[in-house]
């Protein structure tokens, strides 16, 4: 049986459709658009996601069905999904439909949106709060809507996060397994971090000991690691005030490394800012120059807020710049011994040239 659905922005532009997956009532988050063409189901398990209701902009969605080995966590944590045309045929034997995917996981997604002229408005007035709903809901959506905070509002950390110490935590069929003779041990914070960011580690020699967002300073140095990795994840960092001081404590005791929103934490942590981007980076095909080498590659990316570059301290230096907005893309302190990159190189749509930023991530491992 159809059911309709009702996709509301927090501006009042309001879209029409279809509902699929779960059976919810409302569903709210903060509503961004992705610019890339398969990858759905690592979106949706992506927990940097979380909080976020994902458009996609590639007009069918579906095709290919869903595979326990692409998960990039437990299920999905974004808050819901906006589509053009659901894929509704068969899928190869082992998979299962993005309709069933999404039932499972409780979570709600739209059809029938015209996903293009979505994009284009929040292109033109910037990623916002968004709620879908059934038509006989619309009173409470719209008071739901009126009062629901901002994602600079609100600290999604907690809900991605492992709750205790994981010593080279198993991540399932499909990717890297722990290495049996480990070259080097990294203490790994979790913010929300993706399954092929540990199996990118692994497949290079490292032991990874997986920390929650609440491990100290103290915690992590009686380890005795080689380096300090910290994750990507959802939210705003300037929230992140006890990352902020746990990095700040550390500085100069390890070597420090991040992805993503752990780029953006060593970004405060050393003295520079944060601000939120009208509507983000979040696809496969952004541009990134790597300004050591003058080469040009195409990235994975998911990021809502950015290094403001005029902030960071005399002594930090820009690793890769977006090539078509010259917003930074990763940076290096050689003084302080951090380095990081706001895109995911795990996720090399070139497939694998951006995974290389992972060997830098050994060799400057002490």
């Amino acid at each position: 049986m159809e059911r309709k659905a009702i996709l509301r922005l927090r501006d009042g532009k309001e879209f029409t459709g279809t509902a699929f997956g779960a059976d919810n009532a409302l569903s709210i988050g903060e509503a961004v658009f992705n610019t890339g063409i398969p990858g759905y189901q690592e979106i949706l398990t992506d927990p940097s996601y979380a909080g976020q209701i994902v458009t996609m902009t590639s007009p069918m969605i579906g095709n290919y069905g869903i595979t326990d080995t692409d998960n990039e966590s437990s299920g999905i944590k974004a808050a819901a999904l906006i589509i053009r045309k659901l894929y509704r045929g068969p899928v190869m034997e082992g998979r299962i439909t993005l309709d069933e995917f999404m039932r499972k996981n409780g979570i709600t997604g739209i059809e029938g949106v015209d996903t293009r002229a979505l994009t284009l408005h929040l292109r033109n007035h910037g990623s916002q709060n968004a709620v879908i709903f059934a038509p006989e809901k619309r009173k409470e959506a719209e008071e739901l809507l009126a009062t629901f905070p901002m994602i600079t509002e609100r600290d999604l950390i907690d809900g991605v996060s492992v709750k205790e110490r994981i010593v080279n935590p198993e991540l399932g069929p499909g990717l890297c397994k722990a290495p049996e003779n480990p070259k080097k041990r990294f203490a790994v914070i979790d913010y929300g971090i993706k399954r092929s960011i540990i199996s990118c580690l692994y497949k290079r020699g490292a032991e990874v000991i997986l920390f929650p967002h609440t491990v100290t300073a103290d915690e992590i140095l009686r380890e005795d690691p080689d380096a300090l990795f910290l994750s990507n994840g959802p939210g705003d960092p300037a929230l992140l005030t006890d990352a902020v001081e746990l990095v700040r404590a550390l500085v100069g005791k390890l070597p420090i490394e991040g992805i993503c929103l752990g780029h953006q934490i060593i970004t405060i942590a050393i003295g520079g800012r944060t601000v939120k981007m009208k509507f983000g980076h979040h696809g496969s095909n952004q541009p990134v120059r790597d300004t050591l080498t003058g080469r040009t590659f195409v990235t994975a990316q998911n990021h809502g807020f950015m290094t403001e570059r005029g902030s960071l301290p005399a002594t930090a230096s820009i690793w890769f710049e977006n090539a078509d907005d010259g917003t930074v893309e990763g940076l290096y302190d050689e003084t302080l011994n951090v380095r990081s990159v706001q895109f995911h190189p795990e996720a090399s749509p070139g497939p694998e040239e951006a995974e290389a930023i992972f060997d830098t991530f050994m060799e400057k491992a002490r």
